[in-house]
């Protein structure tokens, strides 16, 4: 079996089961309030890669952990990560009417009731994690639920979609292009990777490496993102494609242009691989993830 064929097989199975734990941990579309149940269920079963969790998974194989162990927090990674999709596409925000191929949140279920809904699934995320998996020591869950609050909140994911709604048509240095990215997409995949080694009883030093993978990791699958969004076909993405060039974006490509984004992503890849090459066989999906991150076209 070749290595693409590994992992395709690798991230179906894993996708498989954090969607099969996103149905229990979450609750059906059948309780009062409907309306918002429906709204929370129909962007996080809206057929996403579910790089994240499955990042956090194989941290945590990586380290010979259990992945049933680490799946609360990988569906708490997603429950996060469809958050900030729902209110990234929101009129005050994106304002973008597709994602992954149908119609935004606030489309379907109109504005209000989409910023519920990521209220709703972020708040969720923080009650999984404080309570499940009980076998976990509470200690760990809680620097878990530290690390990624931190990864998620304004010194995160926040700062770095605020930087880029304020850089947004305006003249941004290297040093800002790499905050932005880092903050916005970096955060959540390295605290991802963090998460599945933490839980899993990780050393200083398989930490230090994995955080070094993730960072790397991250900011190379937002260049890829931005690359795609200039070149990427919007039927494969699910959304229009261009509209970074549009808002006049803070981007790689927009400051340093596609080739020279092309070489920092790729550059990047092979420093996370680095990070990772005294580890054995069983790293061997966080090396594929890496390598599929530049790879991929969607």
């Amino acid at each position: 079996m070749d290595k693409l064929t590994r992992l395709e097989a690798y991230l179906r199975e894993r996708k498989e089961a954090v969607d099969q734990a996103l149905e229990r941990f979450l609750p059906g579309a059948d309780r009062f309030p409907e309306q918002i149940f429906k709204s929370v269920r129909y962007s996080v079963f809206a057929g996403g890669k579910r790089v994240r969790p499955i990042m956090c998974i194989a941290a945590a194989e990586a380290v010979c952990g259990r992945s049933e162990h680490a799946l609360p927090a990988a569906c708490a990674i997603e429950m996060i990560h469809s958050y900030s999709l729902i209110h990234d596409d929101l009129p005050a925000m994106d304002n973008d009417d597709y994602r992954r191929g149908r119609l935004t949140n606030h489309k379907v279920f109109g504005e209000a009731m989409a910023i519920l809904a990521g209220d709703a699934l972020l708040t969720e995320a923080f009650r999984l994690m404080a309570q499940e998996p009980p076998e976990v020591d509470p200690g760990i869950r809680l620097a878990v639920i530290r690390d990624i609050a931190e990864a998620a909140g304004i010194f995160g994911m926040v700062g770095g979609q605020a930087a880029d709604i304020l850089y947004e048509g305006k003249a941004a240095d290297a040093d800002i292009v790499r905050f932005i990215h880092n903050c916005k997409t970096g955060a959540m995949i390295r605290a991802a990777v963090r998460a599945g080694a933490m839980i899993s009883g990780a050393g200083e030093s398989d930490m230090c490496a994995l955080t070094e993978y993730g960072a790397k990791a991250g900011l190379a699958f937002q260049i890829a993102d931005d690359i795609l969004n200039v070149e990427g076909e919007a039927v494969l993405m699910g959304k229009s494609t261009g509209s970074d060039n549009e808002r006049r974006k803070t981007t790689y490509p927009a400051l340093f242009g596609i080739d020279e984004s092309r070489r920092t992503a790729v550059k990047l890849v092979e420093g996370a691989l680095r990070a990772i090459d005294s580890f054995d066989e069983r790293a061997e999906a966080l090396r594929l993830i890496a390598k599929f991150i530049i790879e991929r076209r969607s």
